[in-house]
């Protein structure tokens, strides 16, 4: 049941009538409502509480840009910055992962759909004000595989391994360097909502990006193809790779590269950042999907322009191990320290 606050933000709104029906959450301190008017017209109420540090100007502003590019980010209707209260344009339920687990051959059309929607973010570039996300800021990011998947939560152990860890991630990332686009971060299948009766790229409804960043194009063709939560098909990642670049006539070999420097930085950002959920937040699930991460990671290190950041990370982290995962899932929701 909402909450006074609420339902005068619903009303002031126009929607002091609607029924609320709460929606699954993500990792975050969000929440989220689907409200439903008499007459059937639904709407998703988000509480982002600003006292648990969640902030809704960045995906205001994030909405507001992609709209404005045509793509399907939700519309506003109505905001309380104040309280962290947003009531959006309800794009429905048909989330890609969901679609291509009922169906596996409608996953290949989905992914060259929201290709598209990339290839019209390379277009433009990033909006001002975001937070660069290049050689200077995601070496850092990386390194939290060592700070919580590594060293449980102890950021201070083995600062001659951290530091060797993020000036190799610098290094491979520094040639990746050049103009920015406006970079997601989360732009997976459990993000993107089929939108049929819409044309082009606005066929990708979009959600969970206020967390946005200026950085290289091929980072989210990483956090679409290397999902940490669902395993693609290898024809997918082929066709959708080859229809990026026929799209926007990148050269491969360089793109290639850089895919696999994006594509390791995250892995190994998500590392930390699983356990961390287990660890800090008390979250073990999130722990089931490092193995798959793990893999990715190994696809990315792969690569033989990053044979020293390979040599660095592999003898700086273990494997995921079963015991090592239990270790993790053992000490769930111990660690205070963020």
């Amino acid at each position: 049941m909402l909450t006074d606050p609420f339902r005068d933000f619903l009303g002031a709104a126009g929607w002091g009538d609607a029924a609320c029906r709460s929606l699954a959450g993500d990792a975050s301190n969000r929440r989220y409502s689907r409200v439903t008017a008499p007459d059937g017209t639904t709407a998703v109420l988000m509480d982002a509480p600003p006292e648990r540090g969640e902030d809704v100007r960045p995906f205001l502003a994030i909405a507001r840009h992609l709209t404005g590019l045509g793509l399907s980010a939700p519309a506003i209707l109505a905001e309380d910055e104040a309280r962290g209260l947003l009531l959006i344009e309800d794009l429905g339920d048909d989330l890609f992962a969901r679609l291509a687990k009922a169906d596996p051959a409608c996953e290949e059309p989905l992914y060259l759909a929201a290709i598209e929607v990339l290839a019209e973010l390379s277009r433009h570039e990033a909006p001002e004000g975001l937070m660069p996300y290049d050689s200077t800021t995601m070496p850092n990011l990386g390194a939290l595989a060592l700070d919580w998947y590594a060293h449980l939560g102890d950021k201070a152990a083995e600062p001659a391994a951290r530091a060797a860890l993020s000036e190799a991630l610098r290094a491979a990332l520094a040639p990746h360097d050049g103009p920015r686009v406006l970079v997601q971060r989360d732009y997976h299948a459990e993000n993107l909502l089929w939108l049929p009766e819409r044309e082009g790229a606005a066929r990708v409804g979009l959600l969970d990006f206020q967390d946005a960043a200026a950085g290289h194009p091929a980072y989210d063709l990483v956090s679409l193809l290397e999902d940490a939560r669902r395993d693609v098909t290898p024809a997918t990642v082929a066709a959708a790779k080859a229809h990026y670049l026929a799209l926007t006539g990148v050269d491969p070999a360089e793109f290639d590269l850089a895919y696999a420097a994006m594509g390791a930085q995250r892995n190994l950002r998500i590392l930390g950042v699983f356990a961390r959920l287990s660890l800090h937040f008390g979250k073990p699930g999130y722990v089931d999907l490092i193995p798959r991460v793990w893999d990715h990671l190994l696809s990315d290190l792969a690569h033989p322009s990053l044979a020293g950041l390979r040599d660095i990370a592999l003898a700086a982290l273990p494997a995921p191990t079963p015991a090592k995962l239990q270790e993790l899932k053992d000490r769930c929701g111990t660690v205070p320290t963020l």
